[in-house]
């Protein structure tokens, strides 16, 4: 008698092509005005299921400690983790080309309406969209840490200790990144290694 297959025995959908990698990263460039994490997780884990949540958590990670912008990082591990160095560049194109034409664009406009009110207050409520994107898809990504070796528990400590010194009490983000990575490594380390 044989086991019912599992999710794990389905093969994983992936970028079908280079094009595929590029028009995906296009489509989520243009999506994420002020804030792309939300989009980007939703659209990589939620609908086309390239990655897992606990795959996503962990590159996004990744894509953070290194230099320069979060999702760009994200778009290069992702196409060379399908294509190689070819699909790392489909991807970081897709990140890039159509958007900074779109931003370029708008740069113009802006330019010719700066000084209005309206347009100041619709720049303000823009960002408070975009932190409560940031916001919602922390909380949503939250259940990936269950199987985290530290725990629920202590990823929200770390959490909130990072929150406290970097929004509360001001500290330079380097500082806080330096302490509390070296720190939840250690401990993590500490846990894999009993």
């Amino acid at each position: 008698m044989t086991a019912a297959p599992t999710d794990e025995d389905e093969p994983r959908p992936q970028p079908q092509s280079l094009t595929d990698l590029f028009v995906s990263f296009t489509l989520l460039a243009l999506q994420g005005f002020g804030g792309v994490l939300a989009v980007v997780q939703r659209e990589l884990v939620e609908k086309k299921r390239w990655m897992t949540r606990e795959e996503f958590v962990e590159e996004w990670a990744v894509a953070q400690i290194m230099p320069g912008p979060n999702v760009v990082n994200l778009s290069l591990m992702i196409g060379h983790r399908y294509f190689g160095l070819r699909g790392a560049m489909a991807a970081l194109a897709g990140m890039l080309t159509v958007p900074l034409l779109v931003v370029l664009m708008l740069a113009l406009v802006y330019a010719q309406f700066a000084g209005h009110p309206g347009v100041a207050g619709a720049l303000r409520g823009m960002g408070a969209v975009a932190a409560g994107l940031i916001a919602a898809t922390g909380l949503k990504l939250m259940g990936a840490l269950k199987s985290h070796p530290l725990g629920l528990p202590l990823c929200t400590a770390l959490a909130l200790l990072c929150f406290t010194g970097i929004a509360l009490l001001r500290l330079p983000l380097l500082y806080v990144l330096l302490g509390l990575g070296v720190a939840a490594c250690t401990l993590t380390y500490q846990k894999l290694d009993r």
